[in-house]
């Protein structure tokens, strides 16, 4: 595959739901091997904008077009009956045919391989997401969409999240648009940002969005500060656990 190979782009395009517009105008590209990140406040249009990249939602006016032969998406929310018992293995396998090799391929490089026998109701927080990408990216999708992949993850889970989205990328050269609300981890791993409400605000690198004054606005001085700081001083990596490693 293409590095630069063109997996979706949208132009002008927008929803319009019960007499109103949820996102109008967006104009976005992703390409392989790139992470972009949505931003924007609850209500933004960020999950909706990621819809019409999946063809989940159909535009009321605009384009959406692209080349990417497979898409994968991870929720924001998954309905689970937590009370059932269900192994990973057995998960893995609900709504998609998928054989072992693919299975244990893809657990080993979310690093949750060893879980394959453990039932979900165990799992924590960041063992679960885990084995959520690990079912998305078994087919080795050209975009994968992660909607708030960190939620209900603590903060050192967080951070080795951000790093295993990151290696993903790399290691199967697709295309990642992740949508968060958290700008701190992501400013070491995003390629591009953009940032929503109802529209786009502004886009670009994150240390130029978390100085423009549209992204001010919307998430205040304090932040845009804080993050302008996170990024001068975020010298090191991380490794799996979110420890630092020199």
């Amino acid at each position: 595959m293409d590095q630069n190979k063109l997996l979706v782009k949208l132009e002008n395009a927008g929803v319009y739901r019960s007499s109103k517009w949820l996102v109008r105008g967006i104009s976005l590209e992703i390409n392989q091997g790139q992470i972009v990140t949505l931003i924007g406040p609850n209500g933004s249009g960020k999950t909706t904008t990621a819809k019409m990249i999946l063809n989940i939602l159909n535009t009321d006016e605009g384009l959406v077009t692209g080349n990417a032969n497979k898409m994968a998406y991870v929720p924001q929310k998954i309905n689970i009956d937590w009370t059932m018992p269900l192994r990973v293995i057995d998960f893995m396998k609900i709504t998609s045919s998928l054989n072992n090799t693919q299975i244990t391929e893809s657990l080993v490089m979310t690093g949750v391989d060893k879980l394959l026998y453990n039932q979900i109701h165990s799992l924590s927080g960041g063992e679960f997401q885990r084995v959520l990408i690990a079912r998305a990216i078994a087919k080795k999708p050209d975009l994968l969409v992660l909607d708030e992949p960190v939620q209900g993850v603590d903060f050192n889970g967080e951070i080795a999240l951000y790093n295993l989205i990151k290696e993903i990328s790399v290691n199967l050269n697709c295309g990642i648009l992740l949508i968060s609300h958290d700008m701190h981890f992501v400013m070491s791993t995003t390629d591009h940002v953009i940032c929503l409400n109802g529209h786009i605000c502004c886009s670009g690198s994150p240390s130029n969005v978390v100085k423009n004054p549209e992204y001010i606005k919307l998430f205040g001085e304090h932040n845009s500060e804080t993050l302008s700081y996170y990024q001068h001083q975020h010298d090191h990596s991380h490794n799996h656990d979110g420890s630092i490693s020199k």
